[in-house]
């Protein structure tokens, strides 16, 4: 592909999927630009268990010996009561086995500004909301708040779950009548969620933050409708995460409607974080003494980095349409039980920045074809995670089903485990156009359509410039 028929990618929204196909595609040489709604992208959320199997891209990328710095070994999960009696403890030392690389916990927003790091900052353009997106046969415009103009030849809507990208395309193709009743339903959740991270500990208070090996730790309120779960991060921080779980699915739609009519309903924004860290400041938590609790946490996070989420739980049908596509939580919203959702979102950054690499030309057809193969490669592999996600949920929850979940996973034997573990680590793909990483592990790794065949379009082009 020459230089004047390599695809301009337009990226709404700065997220990790945003950004992790920022920094693919600037190794790819595609040019690119980000547009993203906020002035500056808060480092708000908690901790990503990102896998080893992430790691060969970053080797690729050159990130990975700053990613590992910035992680923590995550060896094993606790399951616990909250008079501190273990439920289930989960051993995932085999990754080391099976991949030749452990896995990690690392923190969200540490993790987040290493790969933002890799994209020059004139190619972000921040505080600029799009308002329209306007196709024609040749190009896409995206129009902001702003008054100013941006075009290229491909739009990704990387905008996350109420993505005003799809929203935009969906407009359009309902009023085409090729936008299927299930996309037109509201995004459904049955938890709200805090997150944060505290500031840097006392190891003379949390010794147990001197321990590479110490897990991480999920307490299952006994009466309460909450989860609590916390994680050891590098730089002796925490990143916590409190989970209240509804008595039934609602809406975004729904809650507003509600607060409208009751002025005591709490609304979405610093108040929420605020009314839900005073009910719970007394949650056990593991670390300390045994006596400290959630206010601790709470106490020693910046209010600023605490925020409220509802945890929307959708697979979107449609997922392209034209020149735009949409990547992470735009098209796929999974429950956070399997920690599924940034690594999803990284891979379809990954099988994109791959097809666009390997496009023939940028022309509308070619294009579709592109979005038809990424649809094809990513949609069976979320809605698996999607499913993964919902059973892990199971087993933290309070109906009979869930019991049942707790009690089948507390007697699983160790080979079935195993096998369990050894599925997480097979796909475990990476990028076509960049050197190829060599395997390690006892496990070989199963290479994705659009990888390979990036692959081949890399060596026929270098071949075609050795000629």
């Amino acid at each position: 592909m020459s230089a004047e028929s390599k695809p301009t990618i337009l990226i709404v929204g700065a997220g990790l999927g945003g950004v992790m196909l920022g920094a693919l595609l600037e190794k790819a040489d595609i040019p690119y630009l980000i547009v993203e709604r906020a002035t500056t992208v808060k480092p708000l959320g908690s901790a990503l268990a990102v896998g080893p199997s992430m790691v060969p891209v970053f080797e690729q990328l050159g990130i990975d010996k700053e990613y590992i710095a910035l992680g923590k070994r995550a060896r094993y999960s606790m399951f616990i009561k909250e008079n501190q009696e273990e439920l289930l403890a989960l051993d995932y030392s085999s990754m080391d086995e099976f991949m030749g690389y452990p896995g990690f916990i690392v923190s969200r927003p540490a993790f987040y500004d290493l790969l933002l790091k890799q994209i020059p900052a004139y190619k972000v353009h921040f505080g600029k909301r799009v308002d329209t997106i306007v196709e024609t046969n040749d190009k896409v415009k995206a129009h902001t708040s702003t008054g100013e103009l941006f075009q290229g030849d491909i739009l990704v809507g990387a905008d996350g779950a109420y993505s005003s990208v799809r929203k935009g395309l969906y407009e359009r193709l309902k009023k085409e009548g090729h936008l299927p009743q299930s996309d037109q339903e509201d995004l459904p959740f049955k938890c709200t969620c805090l997150v944060g991270q505290t500031e840097p500990l006392d190891l003379e208070v949390y010794p147990q933050l001197k321990d590479p090996n110490y897990p991480f730790y999920t307490t299952i309120g006994d009466d309460k409708k909450y989860i609590w779960s916390l994680f050891p991060t590098a730089g002796s921080k925490i990143s916590w995460m409190l989970v209240e779980q509804l008595d039934a699915y609602t809406s975004r739609s729904v809650e507003e409607e509600r607060t409208t009519k009751n002025a005591e309903n709490v609304e979405w924004g610093p108040n929420a974080a605020q009314s839900m860290m005073d009910k719970t400041r007394g949650f056990p938590i593991h670390f300390g003494n045994g006596k400290q609790t959630l206010a601790e946490m709470y106490d020693k996070t910046p209010k600023d980095l605490i925020s409220k989420v509802s945890l929307e739980e959708k697979i979107f049908e449609t997922w392209s349409g034209g020149r735009t596509v949409l990547l992470g939580d735009a098209c796929h919203k999974l429950n956070p039980a399997g920690g599924q959702g940034a690594f999803t979102a990284m891979q379809d950054a990954m099988t994109l920045a791959n097809l666009f690499y390997a496009m023939p030309s940028n022309t509308l057809p070619e294009i579709q074809t592109v979005f038809s193969e990424y649809r094809a490669e990513r949609y069976p592999a979320a809605v698996e995670a999607f499913n993964a996600s919902q059973t892990l949920s199971m087993l933290t929850g309070k109906n009979f089903g869930s019991k049942v979940a707790l009690f089948v996973a507390q007697n699983l034997p160790n080979f079935l485990w195993r096998l369990f573990v050894k599925k997480m680590v097979v796909s475990r793909s990476t990028m076509g156009f960049l050197k190829e990483i060599e395997p390690r592990g006892t496990v070989s790794p199963f290479e994705s359509a659009s990888a390979v065949k990036a692959r081949g379009v890399y060596y026929q082009r270098k071949g075609s410039l050795a000629a």
